[in-house]
């Protein structure tokens, strides 16, 4: 029988050299054993610099947070038998895109022969989390509905404020990355499961893509299984952080599916309106304002957060998830890996040595250091 809001994680690793503090090609090296212990739980991605983890399907965010940590200490002492190290963060601080080499598979050569340099670029590490819903028509009616929310998220999850060692002055410059790439950003809305469906037939059709894995935007119904898969967000530093994010998300879910249940629509917004939102996340991150598109009228983003939390606040003792629900109200006070990134940054005066190994560091902040007791 299927199970609704099922959650499953996956984060995209950095493969960090301790003594240089660059990203190292190494991989090859960590998948062979890494494959052994974890089977389909690790895979490589187009960069060799890159490490990507996946929980099975979790039936709660317990079960997500015990799997996600575990995954999280072996692949780190995997890392470290090889002389190296894991960070969790959306872009290296000062490592060139054009020294890493590109992992040898056919899916990353089409890639790169069909997008270029815009592939060959792209450096950047994410969080994806998805959550079970069965049906094609309620998973399209859900993220309708579920766009809205995407720029709060976001704000809470920056970590990448320097590119190839400038400080961009965003806090979210993967966001500006990836965007290059075609189908990604905020997605339409669309009237039906079909209406979707017939959008991806038409675009295989005219050769504009193999088939609908090639379609990256900031939420998806996955192509392949069936979940709602959140895509927006920067992978945060802390495991804790990366766990009351899904543990949202999936109260975000569960809270408008009760809505469709009760009959209740939830208001939908243009894409360009929600863009302007994303775009206030990706430059200031907490630190701004979004738009109540309700109240025509921007308001720190923050005190939207708070909303967004009380909105949800009657699904999550269903989902038994309040203690890391709770957690977000931690991260509005703390602050994001962003701030923590240009915090020592700026208080080392300009140190991006002293940044990577905050990011060591955090990376593995509550995470056991036995994996298998």
């Amino acid at each position: 029988m299927f199970q609704k809001f099922t959650l499953g994680i996956e984060e995209e690793f950095q493969i960090v050299d301790p003594q240089s503090r660059e990203l190292k090609s190494h991989v090859s090296e960590i998948l062979e054993e890494g494959v052994l212990l974890l089977g389909e739980k690790v895979k490589p991605e187009m960069i060799q610099s890159m490490i990507e983890v996946g929980t099975g399907v979790c039936a709660n965010i317990q079960e997500a947070r015990e799997d996600i940590t575990k995954l999280r200490c072996i692949i780190s002492s995997l890392a470290r038998k090889k002389g190296m190290e894991i960070v969790a963060a959306s872009t290296h601080p000062f490592s060139k895109w054009s020294e890493q080499t590109i992992f040898e598979h056919d899916r990353y050569k089409l890639l790169v022969q069909e997008l270029q340099m815009v592939a060959r670029s792209l450096l950047i590490f994410g969080v994806h989390v998805h959550v079970g819903i069965e049906e094609l028509d309620r998973r399209i009616h859900i993220m309708n509905a579920a766009r809205y929310f995407l720029p709060h998220v976001l704000a809470l999850t920056t970590s990448s404020p320097f590119w190839l060692g400038f400080n961009t002055g965003l806090k979210s410059y993967r966001s500006e990355v990836f965007k290059k790439f075609p189908r990604t950003d905020i997605p339409d809305h669309f009237e039906s499961g079909q209406q979707f469906q017939s959008y991806i037939d038409l675009l295989i059709k005219m050769n504009c893509m193999q088939d609908a894995t090639k379609i990256w935007w900031d939420i998806r119904p996955h192509p392949v299984f069936p979940t709602l898969e959140f895509r927006i967000c920067d992978i945060p530093t802390r495991v804790d952080d990366t766990i009351a994010i899904a543990a949202l998300f999936q109260a975000i879910v569960c809270k408008l599916d009760t809505l469709i249940d009760k009959n209740l629509g939830f208001r939908l917004y243009h894409r360009r309106l929600i863009q302007e939102n994303k775009w206030r996340a990706v430059r200031y991150g907490l630190d701004g304002k979004l738009l109540d598109l309700g109240k025509q009228k921007e308001v720190p983003v923050k005190d939207l957060i708070r909303e967004l939390l009380d909105f949800i606040d009657d699904v999550v003792d269903q989902l038994d998830s309040r203690k890391e629900i709770e957690h977000i109200h931690t991260m509005l006070e703390r602050g994001t890996s962003a701030d923590e990134q240009l915090k020592v940054y700026e208080e080392s005066g300009g140190d991006f040595n002293a940044v990577v190994d905050m990011l060591i560091v955090r990376t593995m902040e509550n995470v056991p250091e036995d994996c298998f007791g």
